[in-house]
């Protein structure tokens, strides 16, 4: 009977530290850029396709954007935000990869060539190493600090995962991070809200929280670039429509730094460098909006008039030879 009632205490503490400690990391995949650092732990992005066949497909994000290469959409006009407004409380988690919220029902997105109508689920963050080079996408080779991404499915569907096997399923919109004098007040809630996460499975709470709050102000929202391609963790499924937009979001390097230096993942290690490397585009095309155009149009121009005056220039000093 003893040996029985010992037998039970001990099931019973089991239980009650598997209900009461933080959540452990699956273990399969990390980020680690030098496969050696995690390799007894788990995979580096270079190998995540032997585990996840999709994060070896041809539509893998993120892409390095190459300005001179996209081409205009006159569809892809502004977004129309709803909910975006609201003060509401929010869940935010380390999940061991990253930090990440649940979002509440009611903020969706539409308009913009989008196909659909979508609802948000989900932000969440990739960074660097202190504060320095840690966005996924880049913009003509150059990498942001960080970058920011709110995670939305069709309004038809009730999980993410009912979104999977739809290539349109996901509506995905990128915001990058650059560094700044000054600290940014509408992040301060969100980071302070980072030393109660620090390990792995912790949760808090962010009290009145608005989304619109984190991004550029709606008319810095015309610009912006559109592609077909993934999510950028695995399974890496091929059902998201991108959009990155141009104006970055400006935090000073205390604020930037302080994602590194505050999050941890698994037995204490440092959470940084938490972005997937560029893909390969495989021939996919990249749009950019009305606005973009303009602008690309402008540049265009100006170096059209810049090598034209050039010209003049070098056929009057011949002249005066």
């Amino acid at each position: 009977m003893e040996r029985e009632a010992m037998k039970h205490s001990l099931l019973s503490l089991l239980l009650l530290l598997l209900t009461t400690l933080p959540f452990i990391s699956d273990g399969h995949w990390c980020y680690s850029q030098s496969q050696d650092e995690c390799e007894e732990h788990c995979n580096g992005p270079s190998k995540w396709h032997t585990e996840y066949a999709n994060c070896g497909g041809k539509k893998q994000s993120p892409i390095n954007i190459v300005s001179r290469k996209t081409e205009s959409d006159p569809t892809l006009k502004p977004f129309t935000f709803e909910g975006y407004e609201r003060a509401q409380d929010v869940l935010v988690k380390n999940n061991g990869h990253s930090v990440q919220t649940a979002l509440p029902p009611g903020m969706r997105i539409m308009g913009a060539g989008l196909p659909d109508a979508y609802k948000a689920v989900q932000f969440h963050l990739h960074w660097g190493s202190e504060g320095e080079a840690g966005s996924e996408h880049t913009i003509d080779g150059e990498r942001y600090p960080m970058e920011l991404h709110i995670v939305h499915i069709k309004e038809k569907y009730h999980q993410e995962d009912e979104a999977f096997n739809d290539t349109e399923g996901f509506a995905v919109l990128g915001f990058l991070f650059e560094k700044s004098s000054e600290d940014n007040p509408n992040y301060k809630d969100l980071i302070a809200a980072l030393r109660r996460i620090s390990y792995c499975g912790f949760n808090t709470t962010i009290k009145d929280l608005r989304l619109d709050s984190l991004i550029p102000k709606q008319k810095d929202l015309a610009r912006y670039y559109r592609y077909e391609g993934s999510l950028t963790t695995p399974g890496c499924n091929e059902a998201v429509v991108w959009t990155l937009f141009e104006k970055p979001i400006p935090l000073s390097a205390a604020q930037l730094a302080a994602f590194s230096q505050t999050l941890f993942v698994d037995a204490g290690k440092p959470m940084n460098r938490t972005f997937r490397p560029v893909q390969q585009t495989h021939g996919r095309k990249v749009y950019r909006s009305r606005s973009c155009s303009l602008l690309a149009s402008a540049a265009v121009l100006s170096l059209s008039i810049m090598s034209t005056l050039g010209l003049w220039s070098i056929q009057f000093l011949d002249l005066t030879r």
